[in-house]
């Protein structure tokens, strides 16, 4: 490694650090200050000055895709509840609610339970596709935008106002609650909650504004609220689930007074499920004592040790699904189709990487694969052959700037690349077949460890009988935005063949990122500067050093303009996060008065159409709707009243909102007030965002080198690998 010689001291004289605002979920009782990968809210007004008002826009491609993804996850519920029998291992426990509640308090007390989940049978095996090649037919249209009315949207606003609760929240509370969500905040003000970004406090004070001296901290509507809203938050955190004494806990946190109480009326209203999921200690065989000669004959044998977990329905539906279609792809063979040799023909006979993953895919409807950037070569040398051998194969990535990447390293394939938000709405890919499932042959989704629960299961769900599923990704990235920890919990399980690629990123930082994934932050040798570390004693220094970095530095060394040059800072708020970072370089690359929202043309900006999906692009103008911007993707208009809940500046980012960009050339933040923040995968996610230069901005000492030696990714509490568990009954470790 080395120092960069051009920037400039560290200002010594500058204020003490604020504490920054960590990028990762915090633990449910705290609740995040603001979604990851999200942007801000409320920060900016909407689009004025030259800007009239016009009629409402067409729906755009993100609404599109917001109304496909429910119609799937309607299919998804409809399929569940017509179910004749319950899920393995702690689907929603059946009978009267005090039989849910007896079951729960004796568990917990270490008695046997009194009501267990019956085990299902394995999933049934998939219908094979009577033709693996099939013309494609023409894409089936998304479906149309839902949304509430205007007039739902006007009666929340008149109960918000009575409330005194800012009228900016009637939107998110009507998409939440329905056309009929004024009546039910009248009746329940707490129900407020369900509005993105709304906290416990303030659904408080909006109660109290309604009921007077009625909103008591003991009434039963709100602490079922709160339950619902701590799930809420752990799921931003990753968990599809919570264990009933840390919820326990964490109501207790909130003012909740009786939180066991609560508890049991929320599962007694249905608000959440209780699973009871054996823990994977041992068989009971083994763990109960042999019965000798003389024993007693009415002893009972020693029961199977459980963990008691709550959580809400939309996850458990969604996590149930994900594994029952991987179990069917598992267990069916995939559609007849090329034998052997024509697979090994098209490129599986060497052996290398590629060549081993595309003889794990000729014979396999579920395979996953690992490994870096450079790595990205073998799935689509996969995709190339299979659309060689006249298979419909397409390619996913996380967003549109991966999806490029994808798209440049496949050579002849007839198929092509997509992004998985695009290939679920219809907006790109193959289209729909007559059945409504996606079609093509071969799917292989990219970036796999962004995908949350009900992504994958919606992916799961789309894939026709008979078709073949590669998972492809890096397991030392940052996780998924949302919930779950599926391409984890299946490297984990090892349920089918699980390729481990032997193509390392090349290069001074490709070395430094294998060596953070590793554990180990060591010196690299960087003969051409390819790695530099830059001290700083304040996130005051951080900052300037930034800057100098950006806009100076680089641009001589490298020849890489501050365009091409991404910036990643552990959060949002504190005193070298991305609001002070933006700040600074915009009014170094770009200045203005920010005319148009806070923007003004040539702002370089991070646009998020949904929650954990993130784009940078440059605004280009403003129209009488709204923003335009210029995106990897192509040109998109961001209408005005979404511009304060999409947009951001974009010059630097979080970690999350960067996992799946790459730029020439990366400079990673690391304040004095980021320490706490710092886990290896974070390190390793910023510092492999470089292609040809990191620099480090480092000012937490050795707090950095201990984050990477000692904190690896945090754990998510998930069910997938229990409920994957009774239906795999032989495992490959290909």
């Amino acid at each position: 490694m080395s120092t960069d010689p051009a920037a400039a001291p560290a200002d010594e004289d500058a204020p003490a650090p604020q504490a920054a605002a960590p990028e990762d979920a915090p633990p449910p009782e705290h609740g995040p200050e603001e979604t990851r990968g999200e942007a801000g809210h409320g920060e900016t007004p909407a689009p004025s000055g030259e800007e009239g008002e016009g009629a409402a826009p067409a729906p755009s491609g993100a609404e599109a895709e917001l109304a496909a993804q429910r119609e799937l996850r309607r299919r998804i519920e409809e399929r569940k509840a017509g179910r004749e029998a319950p899920v393995e291992a702690g689907g929603k426990l059946q009978g009267v609610a005090a039989d849910l509640l007896a079951a729960v308090k004796a568990v917990e007390g270490g008695a046997a339970p009194t009501a267990f989940i019956p085990e299902t049978a394995p999933a049934a095996p998939r219908r094979p596709a009577p033709e693996p090649v099939r013309p494609a037919p023409a894409p089936v249209a998304p479906a149309a935008p839902t949304g509430p009315s205007d007039r739902a949207v006007d009666e929340v606003a008149a109960v918000l106002a009575g409330g005194s609760a800012p009228a900016v929240l009637a939107l998110a509370v009507a998409e939440a609650l329905g056309d009929g969500a004024a009546e039910v905040l009248r009746e329940d003000p707490w129900q407020l909650l369900h509005a993105r970004g709304v906290r416990p406090e303030q659904a408080d004070g909006f109660a109290r504004a309604l009921l007077g001296a009625e909103a008591r901290p003991d009434d039963a509507r709100r602490g079922r609220a709160v339950t619902g809203w701590l799930l809420e938050q752990a799921a931003l955190a990753g968990h599809t689930a919570l264990e009933a004494d840390a919820l326990r806990a964490a109501l207790g946190q909130r003012a909740v007074p009786d939180p066991e109480g609560t508890l049991r009326e929320a599962v007694a209203e249905g608000d959440v499920l209780v699973f009871q999921d054996p823990l994977d200690t041992g068989s009971a065989t083994a763990q109960a004592p042999a019965a000798g000669p003389g024993a007693d004959e009415t002893e009972e044998p020693a029961e199977t040790p459980v963990r008691v977990l709550i959580g809400l329905e939309r996850y458990a539906l969604a996590e149930e699904s994900v594994a029952d279609g991987l179990a069917g792809l598992v267990n069916t063979p995939p559609a007849a189709g090329p034998g052997p040799e024509e697979w090994q023909g098209a490129g599986g006979e060497g052996r290398g990487s590629a060549a081993e993953l595309i003889r794990a895919a000729a014979g396999h409807g579920l395979v996953l694969h690992s490994g870096g950037e450079a790595a990205r070569a073998e799935p689509a040398a996969l995709l190339t052959a299979a659309a060689s051998l006249g298979l419909r194969a397409w390619g996913a990535a996380h967003g549109p700037d991966s999806r490029a990447r994808l798209a440049a390293a496949l050579t002849g394939a007839e198929g092509g690349a997509a992004t998985v938000a695009g290939l679920l709405s219809g907006a790109e890919g193959p289209g729909r077949d007559s059945e409504g499932s996606l079609a093509l042959d071969l799917l292989v989704v990219l970036d796999a460890p962004q995908l949350d629960v009900e992504s994958a299961a919606m992916l799961v769900e789309a894939l026709p009988d008979g078709a073949r599923l590669v998972l492809s990704g890096d397991p030392g990235l940052l996780g998924s935005a949302g919930p779950g920890r599926v391409f984890g919990d299946l490297l984990a399980a090892r349920p089918c063949p699980v390729v481990v690629s032997r193509t390392p990123d090349p290069g001074p930082v490709g070395e430094l990122v294998s060596g953070v994934g590793a554990g180990e932050l060591t010196a690299v040798d960087a003969p051409g500067h390819e790695v530099a570390i830059v001290p700083v004693r304040d996130p005051a220094g951080a900052v300037h050093r930034t800057v100098q970095l950006v806009t100076d530095s680089v641009p001589r060394a490298f020849q890489v303009p501050p365009e091409q040059t991404l910036v990643v800072t552990p959060g949002h708020g504190g005193a070298a996060g991305t609001r002070v970072l933006n700040a600074a370089l915009k009014e170094k690359c770009n200045p203005g008065p920010g005319r148009f929202a806070g923007f003004d043309p040539g702002d370089r900006v991070a646009y998020s159409p949904a929650p954990g999906r993130t784009e940078l692009g440059q605004v280009l103008g403003a129209e009488q709707e709204g923003l335009r911007l210029r995106c990897a993707g192509g040109e998109v208009l961001v209408a005005r009243d979404r511009v304060a809940a999409t947009l951001r500046h974009g010059w630097a980012v979080t970690a999350h909102q960067a996992v799946t960009l790459r730029a020439p050339a990366a400079v990673v933040v690391v304040p004095g007030d980021a320490g706490p923040a710092l886990t290896r995968d974070w390190v390793y996610t910023a510092f492999a965002r470089a292609e040809r230069h990191l620099s480090v901005v480092q000012g937490v000492g050795p707090a950095l080198a201990a984050a990477v030696a000692d904190r690896p990714a945090k754990p998510r509490t998930t069910r997938l690998p229990l409920l994957l568990r009774p239906q795999l009954p032989t495992r490959s470790t290909t």
